[in-house]
């Protein structure tokens, strides 16, 4: 069978892959310590629960509008503007099957062949494979753990072209956990405001997971209005990444566009887990704020863990969930059986072969050097996680 070149020139998300190869791994028997997924640990609220259970006995269940029940819609433009001062209406809102398929919707829509799209490195992992389905390249801008992954302002004006179309990045960060400050927002949209051709995409998928207090985000300036969007959904803060609940929210005509483009692919996303959704959006937030404090109390523990293993630079995030060190040290290195370990992918090869953790190279991310652990599982496991790296470091030799 002849596949499409379509096809062939998607890359395998590196998450899912390390992911799936832990989870072989552990059941042949080996305690394997996943720390690989990006998936928050804790079960949905309970009244979320119960909303979709009686959104079900109420008669949800039948096919929505593809753009999404008009009470989630609601319910979102209402969040966005009571807790983000966004100015965005329902009919500037379109709901998909988590934020991934809003990201894809946003790029198939505006991004044609040739066009260039702005990456601050790290990123997500699908960016590039996202960018380059819809025929755009993506264009990496390169920063390190001394700058606390961020990119400056000159930085992002220095790579801007006559054919750059988009800026797409993700604050809180995956796989850094870096979160963009007022003061960096403001620098880049003097940027962005002298280049009226380049539409935004923001990421804020980890809003919820902040531990810098003030989530900030370029969707707050009215110079910007009419070329961003803003990708959220309830899989990070409400933990209901089962849920596939993602949605967008922009400009009337790019909210249109996705709507043609979802209903050709998917429709509408599930009706009881929108209804779920609002439910989260609506209901008490007092889980989320605990899921928070955890999230944070976790990264204090694995980060000064960590911070103990030698020549293993890590920045102290600010939100999302991930360490993100970096291993330059380590590559080039030995291996007990005199292998040399010469990639961020062998490195978390390695680790996870003889030291039973599961981590996810940096290369996936656009960092060559770093790799990524998730700190989304319990203080013991990841104590016990970062001496079985520690001991996996200490024995390799150059």
């Amino acid at each position: 069978m002849i596949l499409s070149d379509r096809i062939s020139e998607i890359v395998e998300s590196q998450t899912l892959a390390m992911t799936k190869r832990s989870r072989e791994l552990k059941a042949t028997g080996v305690d394997v310590i996943n720390l690989s997924i990006g998936e928050p640990d804790f079960d949905t609220p309970r009244h979320i629960i119960e909303a979709a259970y009686q959104a079900m006995l109420d008669g949800y269940t039948h096919y929505p509008p593809v753009s999404g029940l008009p009470e989630l819609r609601s319910a979102i433009a209402n969040k966005l503007k009571k807790e983000n001062g966004f100015h965005f209406e329902a009919e500037n809102i379109i709901v998909s099957n988590g934020a991934k398929h809003s990201l894809l919707n946003a790029i198939l829509s505006i991004i044609n062949p040739g066009d260039e799209v702005l990456v601050p490195a790290p990123f997500w992992v699908s960016y590039p494979s996202l960018i380059q389905y819809a025929g755009g390249v993506p264009v990496e801008i390169p920063s390190t753990v001394e700058s606390d992954f961020k990119v400056s302002a000159e930085q992002l004006e220095a790579v801007i072209t006559p054919k750059t179309k988009m800026l797409i990045f993700s604050s809180p960060c995956n796989p850094s956990g870096s979160v963009m400050s007022e003061s960096e927002l403001l620098a880049w949209k003097n940027v962005l405001i002298k280049y009226p051709n380049i539409f935004i995409l923001s990421d804020e998928i980890y809003e919820k997971i902040n531990y810098a207090g003030k989530h900030c985000s370029l969707a707050s300036y009215p110079e910007l209005e009419g070329r961003i969007a803003v990708i959220n959904g309830m899989s990070k803060g409400y933990a209901m990444t089962g849920w596939r609940m993602g949605y967008m929210a922009g400009p009337k005509e790019l909210v249109q566009a996705c709507d043609k483009i979802q209903g050709l692919m998917t429709s509408g996303a599930s009706s009881v887990s929108q209804m779920a959704s609002v439910a989260a959006l609506n209901g008490p937030q007092d889980e989320v704020e605990v899921m928070r404090n955890t999230f944070e109390r976790r990264r204090n523990i694995f980060h000064a863990a960590l911070s103990l293993i030698p020549n293993l630079p890590c920045n102290l995030p600010e939100g999302a969930f991930y360490l993100f060190p970096d291993v330059s040290y380590y590559l080039g290195a030995k291996t007990p059986e005199g292998k040399t370990i010469t990639t961020a992918d062998e490195l978390c090869l390695y680790l996870l072969d003889k030291g039973h953790v599961s981590a996810v190279s940096g290369e996936a991310f656009g960092h060559a050097n770093c790799i990524r652990f998730s700190y989304a599982a319990a203080e013991e496991q990841l104590i016990e996680a970062a001496e079985r790296i520690a001991i996996a470091f200490r024995n390799l030799t150059h």
